[in-house]
């Protein structure tokens, strides 16, 4: 298994310069707290925040600029001649050792969880020698536009902008120069200096001030009583266990609702056009994602999304979009930012989602899929639910072989789809199952039906009888990566000799260097540019069709060097370019990250991709051994924090091996 030092060998080690582009994509961290989170670089500038929502303007916005629209930078004034960094294990703590001539200084970060605030707490601390540093912050909220009104009292400076406060809480000295808060100062071996960046809505009152030091052992102490109940038992532990971390930080815990990613606009193809914001929720990742959730036994957080889902989801069914916000709400709309020039000057950055008016066919099988699969796992026995399914299962009977924009969201006129159509045979196939397996009610001789009529069509006319394998649309010669998922969701059994042909077919001729594109873009008309990365969640697909169908050997190898992907704090984004071995596309990828952690149970037996093609009946749960709230902290802070009683033991547990690692 790839190791986390040789990952580190591609890290960079010179200190990127303080007012110029962003650092790559690789070079960030992740830091949250389930209501929003934060960009961390290896050089200590955090570059992309949006408060108070996932979805919200960004107060840093130097990812998709210059330093001048926004960011928070700690570091030594020397340079920097060799960086380190982890988080503590099992948690979202960041800790980035800097070295330098003058010594090591070590830069503690995180985002306090479950206290109903919004803070950033950063601490310095001298490891060896003493060195001088510097702290620069730049508020620049409303996406990089708005320079807000700077006042003090004693040692916090408050930024107000609209609707919007930050304060920053610090003993340190701060001047401010040219429309930017900075300090100079110097950490010695042994010293820690806090800095506490708080935000609030201005009409409110101020919040009190945050103890730095209690504030993170809180956040340690939060994240590995969750750690601790991951039921997950199979193979490859450590980057699965790092993936349902990042996932349970990509989730909005008011509402269970999961982002894509925590950015906007980071480009599929540098200097390109196709930058998308992915700061919403996709019913096309939730099946998948209920997956993820149920094997490592989080099913709290499983019937959050699920419960989530159904809300968003309410309506007409030809209503229906493929994204909502983090609370279930419509997106309207689509508009760029003149005023940023983009990663890597990769213009125009968007802030909302044009595919949210889009049709889409496939979410209609998604959605009934993810709720057949809550059925089986025993998440609920809600009959509100089926009835909504059956809903959507009418409608579609009526529009099933309508053209539609597809699971890439062409932005080019709709075609037909061939994986649109497979999911229409999901939803039917799920329909029938339920009224077969579960005794509900439905129209089965009818669905059964249909359901044979459209397999029959999609056999025909999205399926190249020369060469023997499916293509993207109906009588076309293209091959699109989506056709992977036809044995995953049962179209056809793994061994059928067609889908053998198509991920032969896809092997030779979609990848670059082993790994998957989603379609050649010179060759489709999407409406768009040609140019993109190689699609990593495609990859992962790749390794479980390899893995059904029996080439259990070359799918390992294939998990295996994604796995090395990951950046030196196993996170990943949504593309790569193989050539120049960078990350591409929003990070990091909630999506990927699914698909990290359920390919690595597919390796094993039993799993997500076995249930879902209909080879076992069972769903792969790992067990129901959790009863608090997903947003509800399960123990707080040993300094004078209540601790909920059936979690006392674990809190405890816990607290001691915090204190002796310190020892």
């Amino acid at each position: 298994m790839p190791s986390a030092r040789k990952r580190a060998r591609r890290e960079p080690n010179a200190t990127a310069s303080s007012a110029g582009p962003a650092a790559r994509i690789e070079d960030y961290a992740l830091i949250g707290n389930t209501r929003t989170a934060a960009l961390v670089s290896r050089e200590g500038s955090i570059d992309w925040w949006c408060v108070p929502r996932f979805d919200s303007p960004a107060c840093f916005a130097a990812l998709l600029g210059t330093r001048d629209h926004g960011r928070w930078r700690i570091a030594p004034r020397a340079p920097v001649h060799r960086t380190v960094r982890r988080y503590r294990p099992e948690t979202l703590v960041l800790e980035t050792e800097m070295h330098t001539a003058d010594g090591t200084v070590r830069l503690i970060d995180c985002m306090p969880i479950g206290n109903g605030r919004t803070d950033i707490v950063r601490i310095v601390e001298g490891v060896r020698g003493s060195v001088p540093m510097t702290q620069e912050l730049v508020v620049r909220f409303g996406y990089g536009v708005v320079v807000p009104w700077v006042r003090r009292e004693g040692h916090t400076l408050m930024a107000t902008g609209g609707p919007d406060t930050l304060e920053l809480r610090t003993p340190i000295e701060l001047r401010g120069v040219n429309y930017t808060t900075q300090a100079r100062f110097t950490v010695h071996a042994g010293q820690r200096i806090p800095f506490v960046l708080t935000y609030s809505p201005s009409h409110e009152p101020r919040p009190v001030p945050l103890d730095a030091e209690a504030a993170v052992e809180a956040t340690e102490l939060w994240w590995g009583a969750w750690c601790e109940t991951c039921g997950y038992k199979g193979p490859y532990l450590d980057p699965v266990r790092r993936s349902l971390t990042v996932l349970k930080a990509l989730t909005y815990a008011p509402t269970g609702g999961l982002v894509a990613a925590v950015t906007t606009s980071l480009p599929e193809w540098p200097g390109g056009v196709r930058n998308w914001d992915y700061r919403f929720c996709w019913l096309r990742d939730a099946t998948f994602t209920l997956y993820a959730l149920l094997l490592a036994g989080y099913r709290d957080e499983a019937r959050a999304w699920r419960e989530w889902l159904l809300r968003a989801a309410a309506g007409r069914p030809q209503d229906l979009q493929v994204l909502y916000g983090v609370a279930g709400e419509r997106i309207r709309g689509e508009i760029e930012l003149p005023w940023l020039p983009g990663y890597a000057n990769s213009a125009p950055v968007r802030i909302g989602n044009a595919a949210a008016g889009q049709r889409q066919l496939d979410i209609y099988g998604e959605v009934i899929d993810t709720l057949s699969l809550a059925r089986s796992a025993g998440l609920s026995s809600d009959e509100d639910a089926w009835a909504f399914q059956r809903v959507l299962l009418e409608w579609l009977e009526s529009h099933w072989d309508d053209p539609d924009s597809g699971i890439w969201e062409m932005r080019g006129e709709p075609q037909h789809f061939t994986h649109s159509k497979v999911m229409a045979w999901v939803a039917l196939d799920r329909g029938v199952r339920a009224v077969q397996r579960h005794g509900l009610e439905g129209p089965l001789a009818r669905w059964r039906a249909l359901r044979t009529a459209i397999h029959r069509d999609i056999c025909k006319r999205g399926f190249d009888a020369k060469r023997g394998v499916f293509v993207q649309r109906y009588e076309s010669k293209d091959l699109d990566a989506s056709l992977l998922l036809m044995p995953i969701v049962g179209f056809l059994p793994p061994h059928d000799k067609r889908i053998r042909a198509t991920v032969d077919a896809i092997q030779r001729d979609l990848t670059v260097d082993g790994l998957v594109r989603r379609y050649r873009t010179e060759d489709t008309p999407d409406g768009l540019p040609a140019g993109e990365g190689v699609f990593l969640p495609c990859s992962f697909w790749l390794v479980d069709a390899l893995a059904l169908t029996g080439r259990k050997r070359e799918a390992t190898r294939l998990y295996e060097r994604l796995l090395d992907l990951r950046n030196d704090v196993g996170l990943i984004a949504e593309e790569y370019d193989p050539r120049a071995r960078r990350m591409l596309g929003n990070f990091p990828q909630a999506l990927t990250h699914v698909a990290m952690v359920n390919s690595a149970r597919n390796l094993a037996t039993g799993g997500p991709s076995e249930h879902r093609s209909g080879l076992k009946r069972r769903p792969p749960v790992a067990g129901t051994h959790r009863t608090h709230e997903s947003d509800t902290p399960p123990v707080r802070s040993a300094a004078r924090a209540h601790v909920e009683p059936a979690h006392l033991d674990t809190a405890l547990a816990l607290e001691q091996k915090l204190r002796a690692r310190r020892r």
